[in-house]
This record gives C-alpha cells, sequence and structure tokens, in this order.
C-alpha cells in the first residue's frame, strides 16, 4: 500500500507513477484523519511526502503518532521523498518515527521534483528548463525506487545535501517553531472565488467565505493554494511578492 501525503502535487505524482509500477493504490494523507485499509501479511508500506525545511512536514510528524494501521507491525516501510535538491536528514527523522510505532522502516529514497518553497528570500521556483527536466527524469528514478522496494532493500538511497545536520536537527525545529504560520496567508484582487485554494488543501483548512478563501489554523505551510490558484491571488504577508508559481502538476485527489 502506498500512503501519500501531497500539497503542491509533487508527491501525489510520484505516488502515482510508482502505484502504476506496483499494481497498487493510493490511499491519500490528510484531513479528516483516517484509517487506511488493513495490510495484508507480507504487504509493504511506502510512505510518500515532501521534504520540508530538511525534515517531514509538521502535521505528517504528528499524523505519524497516532495513525492507526491494522498490521502495520508485521510490514516493511519504505520511504519516498520528494524534494527541490536534498532532504538533510529527514529519512532518519522519518525512521526514529517508524520505529517508535513499534513499526520496522527498511529503504528510504528521495526524488527531485519542481521546487515549491518560495516564501524566504533567495527561494523561489525553479526555472522551466530545471523543473521540465526534474520531472522528464522523475519516471525512471521511480522505477528504480520500485526495484529497490520489490527487493526490500536496507538502503537510504537519498540526497543529504550539504551539513545535512544542521539542516534538519537545527534549521527544521527552528523553522517549524516560527516560520509555519497561517497567519499571514490572504487574497488579493485578482481572487475569482474559484474555490480551488479550498479543494486542493490536504488539511481542510481553507473555507470559502462570501465567495473569497479564509485560512485556519491547522496548516502545515505546504502552499498548495498558493501553486494552484489559477491568477496568482493567494499571498503570503508580502513573501509572495514577485514569486512565481511552479508548473502544474496533477493535484486531483
Amino acid at each position: 500500500m502506498i500512503v501519500c501525503f501531497s500539497g503542491t502535487g509533487n508527491s501525489l505524482a510520484v505516488a502515482k507513477e510508482l502505484a502504476a509500477l506496483a499494481r497498487d493504490t493510493v490511499w491519500p494523507l490528510g484531513e479528516p484523519l483516517s484509517s487506511p485499509p488493513a495490510i495484508a501479511p507480507g504487504e509493504n508500506i511506502v510512505w510518500v511526502m515532501p521534504c520540508h525545511s530538511w525534515g517531514m512536514p509538521k502535521w505528517v510528524a504528528k499524523a505519524l503518532k497516532t495513525l492507526p494501521i491494522a498490521g502495520a507491525e508485521q510490514s516493511d516501510h519504505f520511504l519516498v521523498m520528494t524534494c527541490g535538491d536534498d532532504i538533510g536528514l529527514a529519512h532518519l527523522q522519518w525512521r526514529n518515527a517508524i520505529k517508535r510505532r513499534g513499526w520496522k522502516p527498511v529503504g528510504t529514497y528521495s526524488v527531485a521534483m519542481p521546487n515549491t518553497y518560495i516564501l524566504l528570500p533567495g527561494f523561489d521556483v525553479d526555472a522551466p528548463e530545471i523543473a521540465n527536466h526534474k520531472l522528464q527524469e522523475m519516471p525512471s528514478r521511480v522505477t528504480k525506487i520500485w526495484h529497490g522496494i520489490k527487493c526490500r532493500a536496507r538502503v537510504d538511497d537519498v540526497v543529504r545535501g550539504a551539513v545535512p545536520w544542521i539542516k534538519t536537527r537545527l534549521v527544521y525545529p527552528l523553522f517549524m517553531r516560527f516560520l509555519t504560520s497561517p497567519k499571514p496567508f490572504h487574497f488579493t484582487d485578482a481572487c475569482i472565488g474559484c474555490g480551488l485554494c479550498a479543494r486542493v488543501c490536504p488539511l481542510k483548512n481553507i473555507s470559502m467565505q462570501q465567495n473569497h478563501p479564509h485560512w485556519g489554523k491547522d496548516c502545515t505551510l505546504c502552499l498548495g493554494c498558493y501553486h494552484a490558484c489559477p491568477t496568482h491571488a493567494v499571498a503570503y504577508g508580502h513573501a509572495t511578492d514577485h514569486k512565481a508559481q511552479k508548473q502544474t502538476v496533477n493535484i486531483s485527489r
């Protein structure tokens, strides 16, 4: 079974590619939190998710502590994490979370996908040629990952990047504590009231009021709403001023 959390659609695209190879199903992880079907004996569980500031998305890290999956203790667990470039030590964070549940982590993998984080100075979406290259390389990368999962390979086939300890152990907790508030989200005059931002939110944190979006408190800052908006009307304070949106990836759920 493939358990997938996706905000902007990158992880969902990878999960669907993997599901096609494995002839498996994708179980979407989000709100309302519900239990996946019971796992058959010997069935693998593959967790697909994006990397947020060199760690697991805040909401996923919390959900992993309580999500009930019948039979999960008898399964091999694998991680496939999408990222713009590297994941630091996020794979070790996931391994520890799985172990704390009494489950068995086996292999971890990273997949480069178009960059989506744009809220800090110096961060923006990839140039079109870079984004296209990542999307073209994704199917072959996922095929390689599938072969590793089939063999139950005990590997960490991930790109850690430079100073991974600093990124995951120092930057990640500070980022999650101080830079994930939904309060700066607002809509601009370009909003047409289509409601797409609310529909793509995996946490159902956006409600449409008087034909415009309003953000609640349960945000993991996936930026799915920002990148999905057809009129570029979703803003985050002034951090999104002069920032671009990534190329569309299938975000249907």
